[in-house]
């Protein structure tokens, strides 16, 4: 393992680090707040137990391989094709807060959108692997619809948040194989008005761009959540109030532990907190990229390029709803906030950018041999 990979890595564990922290802290806030019966390390340590066994996961991806992942992409895609469709049939699917992204199978629960955002880029670089990077327009068409079809699932439960980050990969992936732009531009224009259409029909689409647009007209209801956000973030000032001194953990907003961490740690580590938040990230698009860039195969490049676009992309949409900068979308902040299933399926893709990068060192090691005397 080199310095690249050292650096990458340690990127990725201080956020887990951090996040765990940040999860044991508030917590603890919401049972001395509600006066729970459970242990403070309750969510901590189930948290640590899923990262230990992403990590585990992690390193039976990173053995098997990235092309042999790809090369099964089809049967993944359906597998979770079928898991999409369960969301829906309780006992198994399991709907919260009025969406059904949900199963649960003796007692653990799944988001399966969450490794959809990673499964349809996959799919996407075996069907042009298998078309020998030669697409026509029938084979465009069959793939497209197999894209539209699966997004319009997703879109259905609603998860308006991981449908628009699949709309932006498959934007990516065309760009990057360079597909006939007369093929995609106004069935992925179609698509892009229908979903929006669909989204804009659901109540609570059109309430959360009247909110974003102003907060203040309804702080007690449907404003609440990115009102209390912002007096968190704000409150922060440039070194923040210290670690265990936000107010706002206190049962003030909702989703503290999920999507709304980024607010609570930049009211604890203020402005300085969260710039360092945002250079690990930006590091890890740095490596990432970089390790596209030297991948061993057009297959590695494009989906390495995709995994790291998702992941910083995620990024990106969290700390804009944070900071009121983009309306709430429901998205987690990778390696970060709670959640097993997005923990789960960004650990997954991170070994298989990994393997990627081992693989291109390994090329490279063997060019030099067969050049040296």
């Amino acid at each position: 393992m080199n310095r690249l990979s050292i650096i990458f890595l340690s990127c990725v564990s201080v956020l887990l680090l951090l996040g765990l922290l940040m999860i044991y802290d508030i917590t603890a806030a919401e049972i001395l707040d509600r006066n729970l019966q459970m242990s403070t390390q309750s969510m901590f340590l189930k948290q640590l137990f899923i990262s230990i066994a992403a990590i585990f996961c992690g390193i039976i991806v990173y053995q098997i391989g990235y092309e042999k992942i790809v090369s099964h992409s089809s049967t993944l895609l359906w597998i979770g094709g079928i898991l999409l469709f369960l969301v829906y049939f309780p006992p198994i699917g399991k709907q919260i807060n009025g969406a059904h992204r949900w199963i649960s199978i003796f007692g653990v629960s799944c988001q399966p959108s969450e490794f959809m955002k990673y499964i349809i880029p996959m799919f996407c670089v075996f069907y042009y692997k298998q078309h020998l990077g030669i697409i026509t327009w029938p084979n465009f068409c069959r793939l497209f619809g197999i894209i539209a079809f699966f997004i319009g699932l997703i879109l259905f439960e609603p998860d308006n948040g991981t449908a628009a980050i699949l709309f932006m990969q498959i934007l990516i992936f065309f760009f990057l194989v360079k597909i006939n732009w007369k093929y995609w531009v106004i069935p992925l224009f179609l698509l892009f008005s229908i979903s929006a259409s669909i989204a804009l029909h659901m109540k609570h689409v059109p309430d959360r761009i009247r909110i974003y647009l102003n907060p203040e007209l309804d702080i007690l209801g449907k404003g609440h959540q990115p009102y209390q956000a912002k007096l968190a973030a704000g409150s922060g000032g440039m070194l923040g109030k210290g670690f265990g001194a936000s107010l706002q953990k206190f049962n003030y907003l909702p989703e503290a532990k999920s999507d709304y961490i980024a607010a609570i740690y930049a009211e604890e580590f203020g402005f300085v907190g969260m710039l360092f938040l945002i250079i690990l990230y930006m590091l890890i698009a740095v490596f990432g990229f970089c390790i596209a860039l030297h991948a061993k195969d057009m297959e590695g490049f494009y989906l390495a390029s995709i995994i790291t676009f998702t992941i910083c992309f995620q990024a990106f949409l969290n700390l804009g709803v944070v900071s009121n900068l983009l309306p709430s979308k429901g998205t987690n902040l990778p390696f970060f906030s709670q959640g097993g299933s997005s923990l789960f399926a960004n650990s997954l893709a991170l070994s298989l950018l990994l393997d990627i990068y081992r693989k291109s060192e390994q090329k490279i090691s063997l060019i030099r041999m067969s050049i040296l005397p």
